[in-house]
Order: C-alpha cells, then structure tokens, then sequence
C-alpha cells in the first residue's frame, strides 16, 4: 500500500539507481588510480568537514567499497542485480528510500559519534593518553586523528552488504553460484555475511584501543539501520497469533482446492493490477496475496506494492 510520502514524492524517485551507484564507483576508481590527491579530497572526513569541506558530506560516496581487483568487479555486478531484483520487488521509491537511508544513517551517525567523543576528551572525561595509536604516530590533536580514523572507518562497504542482506530476506530460497560452479541458497550466504560483521566486530576489538573498536562496531551498525529497520517492519511477529494461524490454514485450503483458470488469451496466470500474463513475459513470476479477498494475483512488480483488496 502507497503511504502518503510514496504518493507525493515517489515521482522523484531515480530508476534505475543500482546504475548510477555503480558508475560512482567507476568514477571513484579512476580517480584514484589517476590522482589519488584528489580522492582523499573527496573522502569522509569530521574533522575538515567541521572546517568548512561541507562537500566530503556527499563526495565520499563515490569511494569505492574495496581496492579494485576481479573478485570486486564480480561483486559490484552481483549487487547491481540484487539492487535491480529489490527494486522491481519493492518499487522505485522505496529502493530509493532503502539506499539513500543507508547513507544519510551512516553521515549523522558518524557526525553525531564524533561530536560526542570530542567532548567527552575535551571535559577530560576520557584523556587522550587512552589513545595508544595517537601518541604511537605522534599526534598531538585528538581531533585531526579521530578524524582519520573515521575517515577510514566510513565506506559505502556495509551499505552495499545491507542490499545483499535485504535481497536475502526478501527473497530467502533464491539460488546463487558460488564461484559460478556451485548453487547455494542466498539465505546462507545472508548468514555468512552476518558471521563476517561478527569476524570485524572481533576484529576491531582485538587490533584497536576499546575506544576506536567502539568506534568502529557503531558505524557498522549505523551503515546497515536501514536494514535493520526493513527486518523489523516486514519479519512476522503474529505468526503465532491463532487467528493468523487459522486464517493461513483456510488460505493454503481454497490455493489448493482451486483449479487454474484460463484467461481469455488462454493464460494462467494474470496479475490484478497491470494485466501482464506469462504470455506477455515469460520470465514473469506470479504469486497469490494472503491479505486480498478472492484469490487475486499479482506479478511481481506490484506484489508487494499493491493496495490490498
């Protein structure tokens, strides 16, 4: 169902904007291939954004999530075609929505984080003394080397993993090649995934002061929110609700005592809202809404993007 801001600013909304993240990142590769000057200019940075750089607030989405290498293009090629799938699943807006989340959790974060620490050393609460790698590069301003560290911290790295993470839970029995040779469920790989933010957790704390680890495990949980907050919002929580229950069971009942209708094309399938049938595409998919009277059915681009009836 439409909310009111999909209704009033969802012809905004950019296509098609797994494309334009890529190209981004294309961008921010040649630059630091051609002048590596110029993107640290560009890059995240509290401190000079805090002295006037306002531009690093929006610039250091163009810095590439890892080094360039084979296995890095493979995996801007698979998140474009999980961001694509989540888009024709979700609708344009709220893809945009799921993205542009992602970022702007990950700047206020990290802005709101860096005020805090900076006033909690200049009251004395914590002593830069406790910063045993700032003292180590003989660095006397706390401020120019929390800047750093968060500098190297903020990647658009986990906002791309919360679109793998999305696509699993959307889409949990979808099969992948792994290494283009062996078919694995994406709920696994959504697991494996989960267990790797738990392997930098750990990480973190072991090759940093508690001070920076704490740091470091914030911005993490920051970048993937947006994620966080669509698991909550779509996870089931009356699944156990026996009037659910009942009404589940009386669901599968009449799915399985009904026949398939042919449509006048001779098609079987027909989704209620655009009238696509398989004969229009066939890699259309199909599936019936629990939530509408009547049995009635929706291709997948207005699945999950339709009023129910």
């Amino acid at each position: 169902m439409a909310s009111n801001f999909e209704r009033k600013y969802g012809k905004y909304a950019i296509k098609n904007l797994s494309v334009y993240l890529i190209v981004a990142y294309i961008i921010g590769y040649m630059l630091q291939i051609i002048s590596p000057e110029i993107s640290a200019f560009l890059a995240f940075n509290p401190y000079w954004i805090f002295r006037g750089q306002v531009w690093r607030i929006f610039t250091w989405i163009l810095m590439p999530p890892e080094q360039l290498s084979i296995f890095t293009i493979i995996m801007l090629l698979l998140y474009y075609q999980l961001g694509q799938g989540l888009e024709r699943a979700w609708g344009t807006y709220r893809y945009n929505v799921f993205i542009f989340s992602g970022f702007i959790f990950t700047i206020l974060g990290a802005l709101v984080l860096y005020g805090i620490l900076m006033g909690v050393v200049y009251f004395g609460i914590l002593p830069t003394s406790a910063f045993s790698e700032m003292t180590a590069y003989g660095i006397s301003d706390y401020t120019y080397y929390f800047g750093a560290v968060f500098g190297s911290c903020v990647s658009t790295y986990y906002v791309n993993m919360s679109i793998f993470l999305a696509f699993a839970a959307t889409y949990p029995e979808e099969q992948l090649l792994l290494y283009f040779i062996i078919p694995i469920k994406i709920k696994w790989m959504g697991y494996l995934y989960g267990a790797f933010l738990l392997v930098d957790i750990f990480d973190a704390f072991k090759n940093n002061t508690t001070v920076v680890a704490i740091v470091i495990t914030v911005l993490i949980v920051v970048s993937l929110l947006n994620f966080l907050i669509y698991w909550l919002r779509t996870r089931n929580k009356s699944r156990f609700n026996p009037k659910q229950v009942k009404r589940r069971h009386e669901y599968r009942q009449s799915v399985r005592q009904a026949r398939p209708v042919k449509h006048e094309n001779g098609a079987l399938h027909k989704c209620y809202i655009c009238g696509r049938t398989e004969l229009d595409d066939p890699n259309l998919t199909f599936r019936y809404c629990s939530k509408c009277s009547g049995n009635k059915e929706y291709c997948q681009d207005h699945l999950f993007t339709h009023e129910h009836k």
